[in-house]
């Protein structure tokens, strides 16, 4: 396959205007795709109403989809006839699933229908989620139902497979033991967005003030949804002793979700409502304030497939305190850009040590700037069109040998015909 641009179909159940990591990761590989010179089309669920709806100018097309009652989430099984003749005038030469279910579904029946190559990227470690569903329930059989799920989806109907971290990697080769290429592609950032030096309209004193932080407080920045699985009753609950032998130290947590309620009242009945300060959801053009008014970046997620907020924080020269989990493996170095922890009690040493240290916290933010910039968007791109050009090849040449085969049976059931 020698085509130089190619016409790329990216199917995800998450998109603009619902920000996480997934829509995020969509949106860099977009935009820098794009300006390799390729065409990109996202085939995706329309969050506002159960209409179809085409954005010919942005090339979306948006499904109807119904509320999976999971955050903000839609998943859709109606796929129109006018979406798949719209498809086909797309001509694409791959398509790219995000997600295993709803669009990701419809990504797998137009490559079999067009006989177009599948990449697929898993984004989710479904097991940790089960939960959601389970509440507490089955959670042992509703794990090994994911688990052929995963399976079928991400090992029998696809071309290739892309996961985000090697935490990702090791739970289909040592776990689910799959015997196919797994790329390792982590997932790229728009790092210039987190730069200082491109925010320096930001006013940081006034919005540290409307926060109600002052000038001289440290403050540690968490960044995620508010919920069970991303662990943030540790953050909390260390406040309780860190703001005695810290009085200066502030935790800012951004984002909402189903636990953002309790945890304000766990707060308020903890009397931490001066050091602990919750902004609910942030607009995605604004998130890059938030961490370059805060001195560090902490997470107790053991949820991941890979943090992009971890990335996001070192762009904007933060160190990073996170858990002791896969998913930050290589991107956080203990003592080089931050500092990880197994632990409460280790969690509030690291915190300490950086509030009476703010020598040792320059030092560390130079080094985690200089750590995200393996993480850059074009980079991801590059990557992702290299396991694209191989989906193409292999599935060529898969076509020609099944041609080929085709023809000698066709000759040989003429040969036994004329015996």
């Amino acid at each position: 396959m020698n085509k130089d641009k190619l016409n790329i179909g990216i199917f995800t159940d998450t998109y603009t205007p619902f920000i996480n990591g997934v829509t995020t990761s969509v949106l860099i590989l977009k935009k820098f795709l794009e300006k390799m010179g390729h065409n990109v089309y996202i085939v995706t669920v329309n969050n506002e109403s159960l209409h179809f709806k085409y954005e010919e100018d942005g090339r979306i097309i948006r499904i109807p989809g119904v509320p999976t009652g999971i955050y903000e989430y839609r998943l859709t099984g109606i796929y129109p006839l006018k979406v798949i003749k719209e498809i086909k005038k797309w001509n694409l030469d791959i398509i790219h699933s995000q997600t295993e279910f709803g669009v990701g579904t419809f990504a797998r029946i137009i490559a079999k229908q067009l006989g177009i190559p599948l990449v697929h990227t898993y984004h989710t470690m479904y097991e940790d989620y089960v939960h959601y569903i389970t509440h507490g329930y089955f959670n042992k059989s509703s794990k090994k139902i994911v688990e052929h799920l995963t399976l079928f989806y991400c090992d029998k109907t696809i071309s290739e497979l892309i996961v985000p971290t090697k935490k990702a990697y090791e739970l289909f080769k040592d776990k689910y033991k799959v015997d196919r290429n797994v790329y390792v592609v982590p997932s790229g950032i728009e790092l210039d967005k987190f730069y200082k030096e491109n925010n320096k309209e930001l006013n940081k004193l006034e919005l540290r003030k409307s926060l109600g932080i002052d000038k001289d407080d440290f403050v540690v920045l968490f960044v995620g949804r508010m919920g069970t699985e991303k662990n943030v009753e540790l953050l909390l609950q260390s406040m309780k002793n860190l703001k005695d032998s810290c009085k200066k130290l502030k935790l800012l947590v951004v984002g909402s979700g189903p636990q953002l309620e309790e945890y304000m009242e766990y707060v308020k009945d903890n009397k931490l409502d001066k050091c602990v300060i919750f902004t609910g959801a942030v607009p995605w053009d604004k998130i890059q304030d938030y961490y370059l008014i805060s001195d560090v970046f902490t997470t107790a997620s053991t949820t991941e497939t890979q943090g992009l907020t971890v990335v996001e924080a070192m762009a904007s020269s933060l160190p990073v305190v996170a858990i002791d989990d896969d998913s930050f493996s290589g991107t956080v170095i203990d003592g080089l850009n931050g500092f990880i922890f197994k632990n409460k009690r280790d969690y509030k040493r690291c915190i300490i040590k950086l509030y009476e240290d703010r020598e040792l916290v320059k030092k560390l933010s130079k080094q985690a700037r200089i750590s995200s910039e393996v993480h850059s968007g074009k980079y991801f791109a590059e990557r992702i069109l290299d396991v694209y050009r191989i989906a193409i090849n292999n599935y060529d040449n898969t076509s020609i040998v099944n041609k080929i085969k085709n023809a000698i049976r066709g000759d040989n059931d003429e040969q036994d015909g004329d015996s």
